[in-house]
């Protein structure tokens, strides 16, 4: 049970720094106590377990109190993330069926329009219902509340068909896969945990704050990233951990170089990066500007944890590795057939972490696509080396991963594909040294006349998110067709490739 190792860290050291904010924070032994109070709160609002609270703000620790009080009543948490639009916000309500949109002030305005979408759910200002006094609280133990095995946690992320997907996972899954980070990067009471990853992402909610909570470290929990306020934090606190995406920490480095900061983080244990490839340029030049080394680390929203460095493990990491397997982690590399390739032969990556997805919610098809038996397959090619380390070499899967965040081309090409100057468009990722990947959209206009890069992204804005808008517009006189009549995009960007040459 997700709440089981909280108790137990009050227990043994009550007055510890659990969670701080902006403007507050909670002891371990006052976590406890909130999260009872907060499971008062909802259940003076009619929620008893059974049904989802789905929340909606910027970083704010009254978020995990939230989750851990539903986790207690076996209800299901449903994390939105704040920079979605409102049509993506509104469609994770209806489908997740929330009873509840608990959002905050700065959210708002995008709130209220999403709930005006024809759907049912009510809306309720954080502020209002953590200034609720409940007059019962519950104090019972965790073991006589909570479902450790039913459906607890709803992730939405990008999928290739467009529409947002919810990964369903159970505290078992959240517990698990904790611990097998816990183990694997030797965490515990003596951490220090400085969070800017969106609580609304599975990263930021559970590998960065769930992680640390249930080893009883400090989660200090900033409002939202930026480079100098993180910066700042990881001094201020002397932060042991800090977890981003390649984004992050080419924005640190920009920040720094561009104010001629030296600023020496040797003090902290690990910089983890994950989400999107590392580049071997930013972490050469990161290393040298703060002289702290980013490791790499790699999960699925569907599983983690999956490949990282191991705290204790002296052995350096190869170049263009992963790392080793997480503990507890089930795995094969398999060839198209799906057969098991040999050690240096590089396949598809079928793997279980210690956490891992019940399935698609509402989504029986694309469930039995994501299993192959137990393991889960992942759409990366990589291969495994004699010592065991793992080197990940691409794709097999469609999707754009820009700073971290997944999008789905279809869904990009579905709205492009509305506006009336264009004919067809095939949307792909290109390389861009600071986010991993960009947007490009290439675009067979109508009438041989493509509109500016301003409208094009202003007829995206509000139908997706800020960052799912192409950053290029490429007219086409006609789009590369395949043998099988589909579009070749391996063609698309060998043609962008070609002209940045």
């Amino acid at each position: 049970m997700i709440n089981t190792d909280i108790e137990k860290q009050a227990v043994r050291g009550g007055k510890h720094a659990a969670l701080v904010g902006t403007t507050n924070s909670f002891s371990y032994a006052e976590l406890v106590d909130e999260i009872a109070r907060t499971v008062a709160r909802l259940k003076e609002r009619g929620f008893d377990g059974g049904k989802a609270v789905a929340v909606l703000t910027e970083n704010r620790i009254e978020q995990m109190l939230v989750y851990y009080a539903v986790a207690k009543l076996g209800g299901q948490f449903v994390p939105v993330n704040s920079s979605l639009s409102v049509s993506e916000i509104a469609y994770i309500i209806d489908h997740a069926e929330a009873t509840v949109l608990i959002y905050d002030e700065r959210m708002r305005e995008v709130a209220e329009a999403a709930l005006n979408q024809d759907v049912k759910t009510p809306g309720l200002l954080l502020d209002d219902f953590m200034a609720t006094n409940p007059s019962n609280v519950d104090r019972l133990p965790v073991s006589e509340l909570g479902n450790e095995s039913g459906l607890f946690l709803m992730v939405y992320t990008s999928g290739s068909t467009g529409r947002p997907k919810g990964v369903a996972l159970n505290q078992a899954a959240e517990v698990a896969g904790n611990a097998s980070l816990i183990e694997m990067w030797g965490m515990g009471p003596d951490d220090v945990n400085v969070i800017a990853l969106p609580l609304g992402y599975h990263y930021g909610l559970s590998t960065a704050t769930g992680a640390t909570l249930q080893s009883g470290g400090k989660a200090v929990v900033l409002r939202r990233f930026h480079p100098r306020d993180v910066l700042d934090a990881l001094q201020q606190h002397r932060a042991t951990i800090f977890q981003g995406v390649p984004t992050m920490f080419a924005m640190m480095l920009e920040y720094a170089e561009q104010n001629s900061l030296e600023i020496d983080l040797s003090f902290m244990r690990l910089l983890i990066s994950a989400g999107a490839p590392l580049s071997k340029d930013l972490r050469r030049r990161f290393a040298l500007r703060f002289n702290k080394e980013i490791e790499d680390y790699y999960s699925l929203t569907e599983t983690r944890p999956v490949f990282g460095r191991f705290w204790n493990d002296t052995t350096p990491v190869p170049e263009g590795a992963i790392g080793k397997a997480a503990p507890g982690v089930q795995l094969k590399i398999v060839d198209a057939d799906g057969r098991e390739v040999a050690e240096g032969v590089t396949g598809e990556v079928y793997v279980r972490g210690p956490s891992a997805t019940l399935g698609y919610l509402k989504n029986e098809a694309l469930t039995r696509e994501l299993f192959c038996g137990d393991l889960i397959r992942t759409g990366d090619l990589g291969y495994r080396d004699s010592a065991g380390f793992y080197y990940l070499t691409g794709r097999s899967k469609d999707l754009i991963i820009r700073g971290g965040a997944n999008i789905a081309p279809a869904e990009v090409e579905q709205v492009l594909g509305t506006h009336e100057a264009i004919g067809s468009v095939a949307v792909i990722g290109v390389p861009d040294e600071k986010f991993g990947q960009l947007v490009a959209a290439y675009i067979v206009p109508r009438s041989g006349y493509l509109p500016p890069d301003e409208v094009l992204k202003a007829h995206c804005a509000g139908k997706l998110a800020d960052f799912k808008i192409p950053a290029f517009f490429v007219p086409m006189s006609a789009l590369p067709l395949g043998a099988t009549g589909k579009v070749d995009k391996n063609a698309l960007l060998a043609h962008w490739m070609e002209a940045r040459q």
